[in-house]
């Protein structure tokens, strides 16, 4: 069965402020009133507390750090001044040749050189790629180098380019294009006076 309220709002209004008077007249006598109406949790009779933490801002300069050099840059970016394989003089004449048994040999050699050997020189090394899918490669700097000397070809379109390092390993490129260019290229790049040490052409 429902109650209805018999007060009138203006009735119950003036309760309220009854209440609100006594309440602060009652905080007043206590030494501490904002005490009293703190609410506190308590577990198993121990008061929980939180601890904040606080950390310092990420954006503020340290005073002990110093100033780092970037390296994501390379600070000297390497050019490319050849990059190519075998003359392809040298797989023609080959090829021709190569209807004698005896020359047989020396015309695999040629198709291998002409599908699965490339020469790289840039202002910074030396590269040699070779292979079926091009996974053998090697490279060398100019610092390395000791000396250089060419061996012409046919007659003189292609020719061989010897590189002889400081350690004495001896790096033979064959069948080069611009060999004259490029090793006179090496010599520069090696700090070594621009002289070719050329032999007589020869065969293929």
């Amino acid at each position: 069965m429902a109650t209805t309220s018999l007060l009138s709002p203006a009735t119950t209004t003036a309760a309220a402020a009854s209440i609100t008077h006594q309440s602060r007249h009652l905080s007043s006598k206590f030494p501490f009133p904002n005490l009293l109406f703190k609410p506190t949790s308590q577990t198993n009779g121990s008061i929980l507390s939180t601890k904040l933490h606080v950390s310092s801002p990420t954006n503020q300069p340290s005073t002990t750090s110093t100033p780092s050099k970037s390296f994501s840059k390379n600070p000297k970016e390497e050019t490319i001044f050849f990059d190519g394989g075998a003359h392809y003089g040298d797989l023609i004449a080959n090829l021709l040749l190569g209807f004698t048994l005896l020359w047989l040999p020396l015309t695999l050699a040629a198709v291998s050189r002409a599908f699965f050997l490339r020469y790289r020189f840039t202002n910074l090394r030396v590269t040699v790629i070779s292979g079926l899918t091009g996974q053998d490669r090697s490279d060398f700097s100019y610092k390395v180098i000791k000396d250089v000397q060419v061996v012409p070809r046919f007659i003189g379109e292609w020719g061989d380019v010897v590189i002889t390092l400081k350690d004495g390993t001896k790096v033979d490129l064959r069948s080069v294009p611009r060999f004259r260019e490029i090793a006179k290229y090496c010599l520069s790049m090696a700090d070594k006076p621009v002289v070719l040490k050329e032999t007589g052409p020869k065969g293929f």
